[in-house]
């Protein structure tokens, strides 16, 4: 039986159908919560870390320390935490979260990865490997190899460092 169509369209589909998946999810966290992706990380970061500086947070969520700046100008506009001077150390600001923050992130749905992760992880070794392998060749293809890249899903995440403060 002869193949309908060439592999490479079914490629591109696929690989549609994962963007897609991440903008639609990110589209879900913006209506149930009001805030974007990153966003939400940030705000996790917080609760996980407690009492915690902007490159904590940074190395956490693996953002810049820039961009996490912008994140937390945002969230403090919308008071969902503080940045409180240290006690011991004045140059120091910690970042904390208000109720209205832990109230937040106690509702917003779980992130995408978080379900890919699970089932990555019960996945053997050979496939993890193998699947590892086809997605850095397929970016090798798309010339994305050298694109900065968080490891987590968020079309908005996934912006030229020029255009970051826009998006975040």
């Amino acid at each position: 039986m002869e193949r309908q169509q060439p592999y490479w369209q079914d490629v591109l589909v696929t690989l549609r159908q994962i963007i897609r998946a991440t903008d639609l999810h990110s589209k879900r966290m913006m209506k149930i919560c009001g805030l974007t992706i990153p966003q939400v990380m940030v705000l996790r970061a917080i609760n996980e870390l407690q009492n915690v500086t902007v490159r904590r947070i940074s190395n956490h969520v693996s953002l810049s320390q820039a961009t996490v700046t912008t994140i937390l100008n945002r969230l403090e506009q919308r008071q969902l935490m503080e940045r409180r001077r240290s006690t011991t150390d004045k140059r120091v600001v910690n970042t904390v979260l208000t109720d209205s923050g832990r109230e937040i992130i106690a509702n917003a749905p779980d992130l995408l990865q978080e379900e890919f992760i699970r089932q990555f992880e019960e996945m053997p070794v050979w496939e993890k490997t193998q699947m590892l392998s086809s997605l850095q060749r397929v970016a090798t293809m798309m010339h994305a190899e050298k694109i900065d890249a968080s490891p987590f899903l968020d079309v908005a995440a996934v912006v030229p460092p020029e255009n970051e403060q826009k998006t975040a």
